[in-house]
């Protein structure tokens, strides 16, 4: 078995930061019959004199990757702003340094007039994972992430705790037969799903659009990969609440988290790119290219990533249907937030862009659901409107593992053994979703008091996710 090589290895060296390591390392994953110590000795000669090598077949790329970074000048970048705006955060002991950097870069673009770090933030690409970024007619395809319009749904059924625990097999059956899983899985022929956002006009912006309707509609009503979920609950109030018109109880409630597929995701990639293009940033910032606003290809951005919110949330409300008939049930209220989106929005006197990338709008009265975990509570909540949070909170417990250390450190017995502690039944789901991989809810809550009110608690009993967890595509 080789020594691996990383990352920091090749900084030591004297490697630049950014996509070089990359390219270098994957040159690594080709070595063949060199030990560690002789491959870092040809990565030496390589930086030292790249042109040596342009023509080698391991090194040739990485040699033509220097040679460009070493001809890099600063007039070539648009200059980032070294007196960055403060941000505003939330719980930061409990938020990774690596989620800090970079919303502390974030605030550097020439575009940004605030920012806020939610308590679930942990580090994503460009924006953090719950950092919240408002900018100056400007939007950042990857400050809005690559499931476009992600978001949560809620619908509280006419069904009592006790009619839950007494027909488990009956929503087992129903969850399974009404809920559709994994990166790139969707429906064909007559069993595809039907809905007025395919006939939307905005399907017909562009050919590259268009072109992606027939991926929609296929994938139209089903969950995806990753941390997206259908799960049933007990959803419980403890006094009556006047708006939503629910008494004080517990109710068996249909919880959903899925976003905009494949759809939304090919979108994001596509737009980056093109943002990349025609922003060019620092290497330190180059994820958060961003697109004028009066330019025709923010326009189109601001479009595709409408109609993408549309399709994410067009999914959920045929999951909810589909449930709602299955069951029976008389649906006694509705909710549904999204985050991985950008909005217009008045603050602190002036229209901005505000991009929420795993964060929930949390605008005075405006209602959201916080999930924790698969075994952990979430939080039905009312926003506060708190200006310094740019009107935000987190959009769950947001993890403290990498899927990867999850992986290795989280074994199935163990998993097992928290779900039967808590009840929860579990269909699908790898360990990547372990709820030891999350922070704890109790805690993100604990640090956004100040940002939203808890109207009810959602407790998960029965949770579906993609079978084998895997990721988005």
């Amino acid at each position: 078995m080789k020594t691996p090589i990383n990352g920091t290895d090749l900084l030591e060296l004297g490697y630049p930061q950014g996509s070089v390591i990359g390219i270098a390392l994957n040159v690594n994953k080709k070595r063949t019959g060199h030990t560690k110590e002789q491959m870092l000795d040809l990565y030496k000669k390589v930086l030292e004199t790249p042109e040596n090598y342009i023509d080698d077949a391991l090194f040739g790329k990485l040699a033509t990757a220097l040679i460009e970074k070493f001809a890099e000048k600063p007039e070539d970048f648009i200059a980032l702003n070294p007196n960055p705006k403060a941000f505003s955060s939330y719980g930061l002991n409990h938020i990774e340094a690596g989620a800090i950097d970079q919303m502390k870069i974030a605030m550097q673009l020439p575009v940004t007039v605030g920012g806020a770090l939610m308590p679930d933030a942990h580090q994503g690409y460009g924006l953090p994972i719950g950092g919240v970024l408002a900018t100056q007619n400007a939007i950042i395809p990857y400050g809005v992430g690559v499931d476009i319009g992600c978001r949560m749904a809620l619908s509280v059924y006419d069904i009592p705790e006790d009619f839950y625990y007494e027909n488990e097999h009956k929503f087992k059956r129903e969850l399974i037969a009404h809920s559709k899983f994994g990166a790139g899985h969707g429906f064909q022929g007559q069993y595809r799903a039907d809905h007025a956002v395919l006939e939307s006009p905005d399907f017909e912006t562009n050919p590259f659009v268009k072109n992606l309707k027939d991926k929609a509609w296929s994938q139209l009503g089903s969950s995806g990969g990753g941390n997206h979920f259908v799960e049933f609950g007990i959803l419980e109030f403890e006094s009556d609440d006047a708006v939503l018109g629910i008494s004080k109880g517990k109710y068996v409630a249909l919880l959903t988290h899925s976003g905009s597929r494949g759809f939304g995701a090919t979108v994001a990639g596509h737009y980056t790119k093109i943002a990349k293009e025609l922003c060019p940033l620092p290497e330190v910032a180059r994820n958060l290219a961003y697109l004028d606003m009066n330019s025709e290809m923010g326009q189109e951005y601001w479009i595709a990533m409408n109609l993408a919110g549309d399709y994410a949330s067009a999914c959920h409300e045929i999951i909810h249907n589909k449930m709602q008939q299955a069951l029976g049930a008389e649906v006694l209220a509705k909710v549904e937030n999204h985050h991985n989106f950008a909005w217009k929005e008045i603050w602190n006197g002036e229209e901005v862009i505000v991009h929420r990338k795993g964060a929930t709008p949390a605008a005075k009265g405006v209602m959201g659901i916080i999930p924790g975990s698969m075994t952990a509570p979430g939080f039905l909540v009312r926003g506060k409107g708190e200006e310094n949070a740019i009107n935000s909170a987190s959009h769950g417990a947001g993890r403290q593992m990498s899927r990867g250390q999850a992986f290795r450190t989280i074994t199935k017995n163990e998993m097992q053994a928290v779900l039967n502690h808590h009840g929860v039944t579990l269909i699908g789901a790898g360990l990547d979703e372990a709820p030891m991989a999350y922070k704890d809810i109790n805690q993100v809550m604990a640090s956004q008091q100040e940002l939203v009110d808890v109207v009810a608690k959602f407790t998960p009993k029965m949770v579906r996710m993609a079978d084998d967890g895997s990721r988005e595509d």
